[in-house]
């Protein structure tokens, strides 16, 4: 079943820095597009969040993950290698959006199967666009899986 375009996405927010926390939502409050973001604090929120555990019983089944790579409790790696090892979360668009460069960061993401590798620009303009990119292509263009996919 194609996803209704009128339904609200949810993105799930894993960020840990408040202040990049408050400008990506600041630069996706200019949208459109009815969403809704999730944010959790470290890689264990996550998964539990992905998996519905403890406080995330009702949590909606996100659309879309931006994952920073330096979170607290579990790396994002960790993170990034359960949800694209799960036959129930690996359709789920995952975006790295870290503030590093290293080139063994974004070989090791992409390796993990992330669909995309975003670094944070340390410039407020730059990314407020760059927040804006993202949601033109993956929000607008892209199609994105069903909520509760059947099986292939």
């Amino acid at each position: 079943m194609v996803r209704n375009r009128n339904q609200p996405i949810n993105i799930l927010l894993a960020e840990d820095n408040p202040g990049d926390a408050y400008l990506i939502g600041a630069a996706l409050a200019k949208s459109q597009i009815s969403y809704k973001v999730h944010n959790v604090l470290n890689g264990e929120a996550v998964m539990a969040f992905l998996h519905q555990e403890r406080e995330y019983r009702d949590a909606p089944r996100p659309d879309l993950i931006l994952l920073d790579l330096n979170l607290p409790l579990k790396h994002g790696f960790e993170v990034l290698k359960e949800i694209k090892s799960s036959p129930d979360l690996q359709m789920i668009p995952t975006i790295i959006l870290t503030s590093s460069s290293s080139e063994t960061d974004i070989l090791k993401s992409y390796s993990l199967f992330a669909n995309c590798y975003l670094i944070k620009p340390a410039d407020f303009n730059e990314f407020c666009d760059q927040i804006e990119a993202l949601e033109n292509f993956w929000l607008k263009f892209v199609q994105l899986p069903p909520t509760n996919p059947t099986t292939i």
